[in-house]
């Protein structure tokens, strides 16, 4: 059983999320107009990621019996100066994800509710994945400078990144 509270913190983890994959593809967008395709491929990667982990908050809602509502986000940033602005503001926005998994968390143990602190250590542990990715990302492209060389050889590392679905 989860709380009102709860309940209305996950469901707005839920738009978190999928604004979380939106904010990604606008960012893929950005890279494929810069014809960066493996940046790209990153962030569709990055976006189907959001929409798994959308869909495990909304089936954990409906398993706790809870009711899932669904409601809109704003319209995530387009334009960017560079692909170290982008990765900048791929980890702030990381950054932001883990104080709302970690606020979701501070609900749950104030409420004792066991189930939901199960559930939500797989995205602490997540989350702790998703800020070194981003930040060592961008700590390669601070090396790399803009170099065109580092930024192709970084660009076909990227391209070869897939979407597994991960199990809680």
């Amino acid at each position: 059983m989860l709380s009102e509270k709860l309940t209305n913190e996950l469901n707005e983890q839920i738009k978190h999320e999928f604004f979380s994959a939106n904010y990604y593809l606008a960012m893929a967008a950005y890279c494929k107009d810069q014809n960066l395709d493996g940046f790209a491929n990153f962030f569709v990667v990055q976006a189907e990621e959001e929409r798994f982990h959308a869909m495990k908050f909304f089936n954990f809602i409906d398993e706790m019996g809870g009711k899932v509502i669904i409601t809109g986000y704003d319209d995530p940033r387009t334009n960017f100066d560079s692909m170290i602005d982008v990765f900048t503001a791929g980890l702030e926005h990381e950054q932001f994800v883990t104080k709302r998994i970690h606020h979701l968390m501070d609900i749950a143990m104030e409420e004792k509710n066991y189930p939901a602190i199960s559930f939500l250590n797989w995205f602490v542990d997540e989350q702790v994945e998703e800020e070194a990715t981003m930040t060592n990302l961008l700590e390669k492209l601070k090396l790399i400078n803009n170099n065109p060389n580092g930024l192709f050889m970084l660009d076909k590392e990227l391209s070869t990144r897939s979407f597994v679905a991960e199990e809680a």
